[in-house]
């Protein structure tokens, strides 16, 4: 038997600890990230959702950004709401810095409030029917890269998109009882290693 994945969540904000559990239940092995020499020996990273200028305030006064920004350019990363924001090229509603790993425009909030926060079930190219998609202040991506390959849409915007070893969802597939989204990236993550 091969030895479990170790997957590592960013864990200076948001919902790591589900992320996390979610992990544990699919057979890999989590690693709680807070500082940036425990990315090494990792085989993917899980961004989480939170608050994302929160998270560059964390990263900066840590010294981590530069370190992260290449990590997530040679590793399989999952962005999850907030990390969504991060890894994209371009942020709007306000524009702020990112990572530039996705061919992508995500505008900030562009759902609403807290109080707009939603759950909805949506056609995914990921086979098993529709996918259960936690919204919570969520992002919205408004443009992608000719690389980027759609794997789930709201209302005609992406939701859950891939490129290259980047897997990326405006909602929180952490907070379902469906595991898919999470298993793709372990496929993903898998692959890689090949």
């Amino acid at each position: 038997m091969s030895s479990p994945l170790i997957i590592g969540v960013l864990a200076l904000q948001g919902a790591f600890d589900a992320h996390a559990r979610r992990l544990t239940e699919l057979g890999a092995e989590p690693r709680l990230i807070r500082k940036p020499e425990e990315l090494a020996n990792l085989d993917g990273l899980i961004i989480p959702g939170g608050e994302s200028s929160t998270f560059l305030w964390h990263l900066d006064r840590a010294g981590f950004y530069d370190v992260l920004q290449n990590f997530v350019r040679t590793k399989p990363t999952f962005g999850t709401c907030a990390g969504t924001i991060l890894l994209a090229s371009e942020v709007t509603n306000p524009p702020q810095k990112s990572f530039a790993a996705l061919d992508a425009t995500v505008q900030r909030n562009a759902y609403g409030r807290q109080n707009d926060s939603a759950i909805l079930h949506e056609e995914t190219t990921i086979p098993g029917g529709p996918l259960e998609t936690v919204y919570i202040r969520a992002p919205r991506i408004t443009r992608i890269g000719p690389q980027v390959e759609v794997l789930a849409t709201r209302d005609g915007s992406p939701t859950l998109v891939r490129e290259g070893n980047i897997l990326s969802a405006t909602f929180h597939p952490e907070l379902s009882n469906d595991t898919r989204v999470h298993q793709y990236f372990l496929d993903m993550v898998r692959e890689a290693k090949r």
